[in-house]
């Protein structure tokens, strides 16, 4: 990223103002491909949070945006559409410089990032109430939806553009105002839309950006789930944190959507047209190195065809380009960070101490970098291993046998978690059958690239509460209202 990019920011955004952490504290943002420093943000704390809260509740009772209609909503997104369409280079370059993702990736993010803002912007006008037969003849009967009020929205590392469009811009698109905390590893592409946004010309206080790094993470989830001043948490990470904030909205009784950790299960059967179940996984598996929280986690490929599939994806994984994203041709990049790094590592070795076999892959790069690892292949899994019941969101493909539809389905459907399930079949009975039981709330059929902004993203068990994106991503920032008009003369 060059440093000279007119979006990259070193302060957060509040209130309309770039500002900085009261106690002037900031942390480093690192580059996870060399470990060089892009530069610092603000190290907020609870206090300078609840300066943003203050400041997005006033907004949202300001006149001149509670009374805001809905086509002038929609034309500021639009105006921040247009304006992220024409910067589209500067905020790929930034996403790819801190979380290491391939720059064709990045700028295939900003894409789907932007068709959400486009999207709701559309959607804005479509918020629509409802008026209902009434049961006596001098009643009427009106429901109204309405904004709840301030948004607290909490995103992560993997994809820090789309995550803040797909929840802000329903959000604003309803009428409420929102504080973005993005993931400390990421916090430069938040800060770039943040500028864009200024430049749309949304009054102060509707978007607020605030920046911190770890230390601070627990008290700014705790305080934006407590506060009676935020109506409405949003929150795409971990199924544990996703718990935790959880519980913290209980008290408040606010409202709360959380998208949250998958184990995805990739099945194919022996029916399935094998050169596109292979392209499957490779889109599935790898893309971000297979850190996104739809990602393929389990492959159950049935005994006819395993040995075939395993040969022939190893084949294709062995011609993926390796290195800094920023470099033309790459196709993976590196992990995050040391702790996912260690995390891949330690579930591989897993594998292995239970009995698994490494079938290519399996080591660092140092080469490469500090967080590289090469894409791996583990077959002979066992359901004591970390790689069979957790997600390890790394450029790992966990291969597990089976014999018949049933047992696919019963390894499959045997996790808490339910987000995205994959599966490729030419056989139209089993293709019905299947998407049936599948327990997720996502399938792609003989799709590895399921995500669109008119479709409904979300899960079910512990993979989440709610969706976003398609109409239904509205539903999360308004309540309906009843009004029932009486004696009424005839």
């Amino acid at each position: 990223m060059h440093s000279n990019n007119p979006l990259k920011q070193s302060k957060a955004f509040v209130n309309g103002s770039w500002t900085g952490a009261r106690s002037g504290a900031t942390f480093d943002v690192q580059n996870p491909a060399n470990g060089e420093v892009l530069g610092a943000v603000p190290d907020m704390n609870r206090e300078d949070v609840q300066l943003a809260i203050d400041a997005a509740y006033d907004a949202f009772y300001q006149p001149s945006w509670h009374n805001s209609t809905a086509k002038e909503r929609s034309a500021m997104l639009k105006n921040w559409h247009a304006l992220m369409e024409k910067n589209r280079q500067e905020i790929a370059s930034i996403m790819t410089a801190e979380s290491g993702k391939p720059l064709v990736e990045s700028l295939g993010e900003v894409t789907y990032g932007n068709s959400f803002v486009e999207w709701f912007a559309e959607e804005a006008r479509r918020i629509y109430g409802e008026i209902v037969p009434s049961p006596v003849a001098n009643r009427q009967i009106m429901m109204t939806r309405h904004p709840v009020g301030v948004a607290g929205l909490i995103t992560p590392w993997n994809f820090p553009h789309a995550m803040i469009t797909r929840k802000a811009a329903a959000a604003i698109a309803a009428g409420c105002t929102v504080v973005i905390k993005p993931a400390e590893d990421t916090p430069l592409t938040a800060l770039a839309l943040a500028r864009l946004a200024e430049e749309a010309g949304f009054p102060k206080g509707v978007i607020n950006v605030i920046t911190s790094s770890r230390t601070h993470a627990a008290e700014i989830g705790q305080l934006l789930c407590g506060s009676d001043k935020v109506a409405a948490i949003s929150f795409t990470g971990s199924t544990e944190v996703g718990k935790l904030l959880y519980r913290q909205c209980a008290d408040g009784v606010k409202r709360i959507g959380l998208e949250l950790g998958g184990n995805a299960p990739f099945i194919v059967f022996k029916s399935a047209d094998m050169e596109k179940a292979i392209t499957g996984a490779m889109n599935s598996k790898f893309r971000n190195c297979g850190q996104t929280c739809i990602s393929a986690n389990r492959f159950l490929i049935q005994d006819e065809v395993h040995d075939e599939f395993v040969e022939k994806l190893i084949e294709r994984i062995r011609k993926l380009a390796i290195g800094d994203g920023s470099r033309e041709g790459v196709q993976i990049g590196p992990l995050i960070n040391q702790a996912q790094l260690t995390k891949v590592e330690r579930f591989v070795q897993d594998a292995k101490d239970k009995g698994a076999t490494v079938r290519c892959g399996g080591q660092t790069l140092p080469k490469h970098g500090a967080l590289y690892y090469e894409p791996t292949v583990v077959t002979d899994l066992q359901d004591n291993m970390l790689l069979y019941n957790e997600e390890v969101f790394g450029p790992v493909v966990s291969v597990v046998r089976f014999k018949t539809e049933a047992e696919a389905l019963a390894i499959a459907n045997g996790t808490r978690r339910g987000l995205a399930g994959y599966f490729f079949s030419n056989d139209l009975n089993q293709v019905f059958r299947v998407a049936r039981q599948l327990e997720t709330g996502m399938i792609g059929i003989n799709e590895g690239l399921i995500s669109a902004t008119e479709a409904a993203f979300g899960g079910i068990k512990e993979s989440g509460i709610g969706r976003e994106g398609s109409r239904h991503g509205i539903d999360e920032y308004v309540y309906i209202k009843y009004l029932c008009y009486g004696n009424l003369q005839q």
